[in-house]
C-alpha cells in the first residue's frame, strides 16, 4: 500500500490545524513521526486512520480516499492511547475478538506477545496498570500486521525494559512481515535507531520528509575559536550557536563540503555530528 496527501488541510471549526500537507508513504519501512506539542501530529494520524475527513485536499492510500472505505481501513491499524473504561474481558479474551475485525491478525503471535509482556493475566483490561495497558496496545498494533500500522505514543506508559522489548519486536516483526510502519514519539533519542525515514511537522506544517540518514548528515556540530567560527560560518544556516569565553560552537544545517573540512581543519575547528533530537529541537524551536 502507498498513501498520498495532496494540499492536505484540516480545521475544527475556525482553528486551522494542518496546512498544505503534501507528503507521499510509499514503501514498507519504519518512519518517524516528529513535532512539538499541538504541531498536528495525531490529527494528521487520525486521517490516515480514517478517524476524520480532510477539510480540503485530498488523502489517498492506493488511490482510494480511505474515510469510510471499509477495504482500506481494514488494512490500516491505528494505535493510541485508549481508554479502556468499561473493557471487562482480560487481554487474552480481547484479542480473540480482535481477530473478527483485522483481516491479517496474527492470534498466535499476539498471544506469544501477551506472555512476553506479562499481560496473560486474568485481570479485566480496564484494572491493568497504564503501562500495561500501553503494551497491550502494543501487542494489537504488532499482531495486526496490517499493510500500514500507525502507534501514536502508545508506548509512553510502558517502563524502559517493556519499550526496550518493544523495540526489538517492532525491528523483528518488520524483517520478517515489512510494511508501513509510523511511529509518533517525543522519544526521540531513545527511538531514532529504529527510523528508516523522519517526517518532521511543526505547526501544522510539513517541514520536512527525508531519510534518516540524509537527515543527520546535514547537522554538523563546528567547536573553536569564536573568531574562526564566524569566519567559517559565513554564508551558513546556522541553526544555534552558544559562546563561553572565546569559545563558540555552533550548529549548521547543511552537508560540509570536502574544502569545507579542509579549512575547518586547518583553521583548528573541531567538526562533529549532531543527534536527531538536537536537529529537531533546534529546526522546530520558536523564535522569540
Amino acid at each position: 500500500m502507498h498513501i498520498e496527501a495532496k494540499n492536505l488541510h484540516l480545521a475544527y471549526g475556525s482553528d486551522q490545524i494542518l496546512h498544505d500537507i503534501n507528503v507521499e508513504i510509499t514503501e514498507p519501512k519504519i518512519y518517524g513521526l516528529l513535532g512539538r506539542n499541538g504541531a498536528g501530529k495525531t490529527s494528521l494520524l487520525s486521517l490516515f486512520g480514517s478517524f476524520r475527513e480532510p477539510t480540503s485536499g485530498k488523502l489517498l492510500m492506493d488511490g482510494e480516499e480511505p474515510f469510510e472505505n471499509a477495504g482500506i481501513m481494514q488494512q490500516v491499524t491505528f494505535m493510541y492511547n485508549k481508554d479502556f473504561t468499561g473493557e471487562t474481558d482480560p487481554p487474552s479474551s480481547v484479542i480473540k475478538h480482535i481477530k473478527r475485525y483485522r483481516p491479517n491478525f496474527n492470534l498466535d503471535y499476539a498471544e506469544e506477545l501477551l506472555k512476553k509482556f506479562k499481560l496473560e493475566e486474568k485481570k479485566p483490561l480496564q484494572k491493568l496498570s497504564t503501562g500495561k495497558q500501553s503494551a497491550f496496545n502494543v501487542v494489537v498494533g504488532l499482531a495486526s500486521r496490517s499493510p500500514i500500522t500507525i502507534f501514536d505514543e502508545v508506548y509512553l506508559g510502558m517502563d524502559a525494559p517493556a519499550r526496550d522489548l518493544f523495540y526489538k519486536e517492532l525491528l523483528k516483526e518488520q524483517e520478517i512481515h515489512p510494511r508501513i510502519m509510523i511511529l509518533s514519539t517525543h522519544l526521540v533519542s531513545e527511538m531514532d535507531y529504529l527510523f528508516d525515514e523522519v517526517i518532521i511537522i511543526n505547526e501544522g506544517n510539513l517541514l520536512l520528509h527525508e531519510s534518516y540518514d540524509d537527515l543527520v548528515s546535514r547537522g554538523v556540530t563546528v567547536v573553536g575559536n569564536k573568531l574562526a567560527v564566524d569566519a567559517f560560518a559565513k554564508d551558513k544556516e546556522v541553526l544555534n550557536e552558544e559562546q563561553l569565553g572565546d569559545t563558540r560552537s555552533i550548529t549548521l544545517y547543511g552537508a560540509l563540503s570536502e574544502a569545507d573540512k579542509a579549512s575547518a581543519k586547518e583553521q583548528g575547528l573541531n567538526i562533529g555530528p549532531v543527534s536527531l533530537q538536537d536537529l529537531f529541537i533546534q529546526l522546530t524551536k520558536e523564535e522569540h
